[in-house]
């Protein structure tokens, strides 16, 4: 590997990705029986880590930049104290089961209780997952009270249009062997091309074999659980779930341009629709802007579709994406199913999703789908119909497909059963 030299004012010093001195890292067993049996995420920057990166993904640079701005301590330690998880999650036997989990750490919300023997000897592990409790509140679902579709009932939803949530930050901890085997590749192969896509940004990922496990410098993921967790294992309560790729421009700003905001908002009451029926309702929003291409990328494409010979049409729409960005869509819903995994689910009765992409994911990971609900046609936007067209051109969702799906819904978990 090229070792790099800069000048200072004092010496010249060597920069390379890891120490010369490097240690034996401390050994993880990948789905083992127990926290313990398997072992810590270490990926804080000492010499006993056991993780390639760093922790808190893409903010690690605004760390770096913190530290080296003198704001912050490059030794501090957090107090975590208080910090402990406001609802019980787990454990579920899908995390002990190596072929289930890859892309996150299952027991990253429990650190304080699993490795308190390894904190109390000065070891730096960090949690990668919390979970609290809140409120959300929605216009769209303000509106859903109005129009009678939605009744508040003081405890799931109130007047206001307040919606009682759990909800769970997760940060990526990819276990790189289980990667490779869910995408079908081998484990060389995905990491030099995450070497060298990253401009050799982690050196490691080829020089030490023995580190499985990567933090990679993406987003993370976020949990809404509206309703008791519990349900959630309790085969005769219904759950609901809308898994959502991160849309800024529509979620947040309101865009018309596609269906984003209102096909998470009809997530959302679907959710409340079930919790208020005794299940819950589950809304997974990813960090994967621009179907993971980014925004810059998504903003060029706009351009070309509005100006193209004879304008935006549906028979364009990935042509377009595909013109700019090398491929229509980068967001390999392979390893969407983690999360729900993590949570204990094994089977989904309402699915708020048209994508053939989310759902052949859940399929292959072995959670069944029973009820697949598209966006009402009231909730698009005129802006968003050469979306949609598109999408249903390319097959995103069929009648006939609901209908073959429907035939694997398990007895007694059906809608209306």
């Amino acid at each position: 590997m090229a070792v790099s030299e800069r000048s200072s004012t004092s010496a010249h010093i060597k920069l390379t990705s890891h120490p010369s001195d490097r240690a034996a890292a401390k050994p993880i067993s990948w789905g083992a029986a127990s926290a313990r049996e398997r072992g810590p995420v270490v990926g804080t920057l000492i010499k006993e880590r056991n993780a390639i990166g760093t922790h808190s993904g893409s903010y690690a640079i605004y760390r770096a930049l913190a530290v080296a701005a003198g704001s912050l301590s490059a030794d501090h330690k957090p107090d975590f104290r208080d910090t402990s998880p406001a609802d019980v999650v787990g454990p579920h036997p899908q995390w002990f089961d190596v072929s289930k989990i890859v892309s996150i750490d299952p027991f990253g919300h429990l650190i304080n209780d699993a490795f308190t023997a390894e904190l109390d000897a000065g070891l730096d592990i960090r949690p990668t997952i919390a979970v609290t409790k809140a409120h959300v509140n929605l216009p769209e679902i303000r509106d859903a009270i109005v129009a009678g579709r939605l009744i508040a009932d003081g405890d799931v939803l109130t007047e206001a249009g307040d919606v009682r949530v759990t909800k769970a930050a997760i940060e990526p901890v990819w276990y790189l062997p289980g990667i490779a085997e869910r995408f079908q590749i081998s484990e060389a192969d995905l990491r030099r091309h995450l070497f060298e896509q990253s401009g050799g940004m982690f050196t490691e990922l080829v020089t030490r074999g023995d580190l499985k496990l990567f933090l990679p410098p993406i987003g993370g993921i976020t949990v809404y659980c509206i309703g008791e967790l519990s349900a959630i294992t309790d085969p005769h309560r219904q759950i609901a779930c809308r898994v959502h790729d991160e849309c800024n421009g529509s979620d947040v700003f309101g865009s018309d341009i596609c269906t984003c905001r209102p096909y998470l908002a009809h997530g959302v009451e679907v959710c409340i629709e079930t919790a208020q029926a005794g299940g819950v309702g589950l809304i997974v929003y990813n960090r994967k802007e621009g179907r993971a291409l980014g925004e810059v990328t998504k903003f060029l494409v706009y351009n070309a579709r509005k100006r193209q010979q004879g304008g935006d049409r549906a028979e364009t729409y990935f042509e377009r994406t595909e013109c700019v960005a090398g491929v229509e869509d980068m967001r390999f819903q392979e390893l969407m199913p983690d999360a729900l995994s993590w949570l204990g689910v094994t089977h989904i009765d309402r699915f708020v999703s048209m994508s053939n992409m989310k759902y052949d994911a859940l399929i292959r990971q072995g959670i069944t789908v029973g009820e697949r609900l598209e966006i009402p046609p009231g909730l698009i936007p005129d802006d968003a119909s050469v979306e949609m067209d598109a999408k249903r051109a390319a097959g995103y969702f069929t009648a006939n497909e609901v209908a073959s799906t429907e035939l694997r819904v398990p007895k007694g978990r059906g809608l209306h059963e």
